[in-house]
């Protein structure tokens, strides 16, 4: 079984989307990143001041290092958030003052920058400045190392600001070039849905190469459709002619070989010799009769998707028809009556195929009918179309379906004895459903069938 069809729109979006939320996602991580980055280094560059500014408060003298604890570098570090400060300031390797178990550097080299590191401290993560001074005490120097430490948690905020200010930024972005993709793709494809509409409001008969602007990558597509409509055009073209030559190539000689057999029949001495050719007549008329229904029903398959859009005229059809039926009518003493025939009736439809589709229901009524009775062809208007009524007082139904009746090949049990194909009421039926009518047929009152035949005025 085939899947579902792929759709080219919804792919087209699909991708688009799972590129943007990239994209997006990329954008979120670089802002968290970059943010990250520059506030640990904002927040270490006032945090390397405030410990070069303890540093330069060293002092050297005859009793040891002096230091003169500038309490506003702790006031700066309190300025930009709540974290908690630590310090410690170790003389010649021993803690003086401050904390003396907060972490020291690793390694610790004499330089004019403080250098920055990150170490656990107290159940909590801090960040620390060290800054080494050498100071003259009693012209002896003497080692200095001053640390200073914040918690994280303002670097922890702003990043967590600025995070969610990403993510917003992030989802706006995602939300505009979802909407970019809806329009892209809906750009994209329109030349495809603008072919599609004009290759769509052709007519059944419109066989013309398509010719109609398109993106240089739709060029293959539309060759390829032009060259199936060519040997479309082209088998359409043999199938009709086929069609035409068949049947003038089938029912010509059936005609010859009634009429000599016929003529043999008038000439013949015995009894067997004329029941042969009686039989062979028969035969003929049979034969005859199932090659033309045979190419009434594949012009009628013909035709169904490509229907004449003419306006045909069924009150002169109809009489038509009757003059053409009366000599035979005549031969079987009945009465062909025409009703309703007075005025035009146009419809719209094809004229072979309709006339063909009475064509039969007539000969059917005629056939079936018994000598000296009537046979009504009755033209009216009803729900919004009109209806053709063909009445005969024939053999009926006898408790068959229009259905059963209505397949191909199939003729109803009581008709062994007339000539006939069984595609008869399948042509009516397949006519009427071509020109979006309905066909029935029902037992008549008083004996016989009723055929009708109901097709749209517009």
């Amino acid at each position: 079984m085939r899947g579902a069809p792929v759709s080219l729109r919804r792919r087209l979006v699909l991708w688009l989307l799972a590129l943007a939320a990239g994209l997006a996602l990329l954008l979120f991580l670089t802002i968290r990143t970059v943010a990250g980055q520059a506030a640990e280094a904002s927040l270490d560059g006032v945090l390397g001041a405030a410990t070069l500014a303890i540093a330069e408060g060293l002092r050297g003298g005859e009793d040891g290092v002096e230091l003169d604890m500038p309490y506003s570098a702790f006031s700066i570090l309190g300025s930009i958030s709540e974290d908690r400060v630590f310090y410690r300031i170790d003389v010649a390797g021993e803690t003086v003052t401050g904390y003396p178990d907060l972490p020291a550097p690793n390694e610790t080299s004499e330089g004019v920058g403080p250098a920055f590191y990150t170490s656990p401290y107290r159940d909590t993560e801090v960040r620390v400045a060290a800054v080494s001074r050498t100071v003259l005490v009693e012209r002896s120097p003497v080692p200095v190392l001053v640390l200073v430490a914040q918690t994280r948690a303002g670097q922890e905020a702003i990043a967590l600001s600025v995070a969610r200010r990403a993510g917003l930024l992030g989802l706006g972005f995602f939300a505009l070039a979802a909407v970019l993709s809806l329009l892209t793709a809906g750009s994209v494809l329109r030349p495809i849905d603008r072919l599609a509409e004009a290759v769509a409001r052709r007519g059944p008969r419109d066989l013309r190469p398509v010719n109609h602007p398109t993106p240089r990558e739709l060029v293959p597509l539309l060759d390829a459709l032009n060259g199936l409509i060519n040997r479309l055009r082209g088998a359409l073209a043999r199938t009709e002619t086929f069609i035409a030559e068949a049947a003038h190539h089938i029912r010509t000689p059936l005609a010859t070989v009634r009429t000599r057999a016929e003529i043999a029949l008038r000439q013949a001495e015995t009894d067997e010799t004329r029941e042969t050719l009686r039989r062979v007549i028969r035969a003929v008329e049979e034969s005859s009769r199932s090659a033309s229904q045979l190419l009434d029903h594949a012009t009628v398959v013909y035709r169904s998707d490509r229907l004449a859009a003419d306006q045909v005229d069924l009150a002169r059809l109809i009489d038509g028809l009757a003059d053409r039926f009366a000599p035979t009518a005549e031969l079987k003493d009945l009465n062909l009556v025409t009703e309703g025939t007075a005025e035009p009736v146009a419809v719209p439809g094809d004229r072979l195929l309709l006339e063909s589709a009475l064509r039969n229901l007539i000969d059917n009524a005629i056939k079936y009918s018994p000598s000296e009775s009537e046979v009504i062809l009755c033209l009216g208007r009803r729900e919004g179309g009109v209806e053709i009524t063909v009445a005969d007082r024939g053999r009926g139904l006898q408790g068959q379906t229009q259905s059963s009746l209505s397949r191909r090949f199939t003729r109803g049990k009581n008709v062994d004895d007339v000539v006939g194909s069984g595609l008869g009421l399948t042509i009516v039926e397949e006519v009427a459903t071509a020109h979006k009518g309905r066909f029935g047929l029902e037992d008549r009152e008083g004996g016989g069938t009723c055929a009708r035949l109901w097709l749209p005025s517009a």
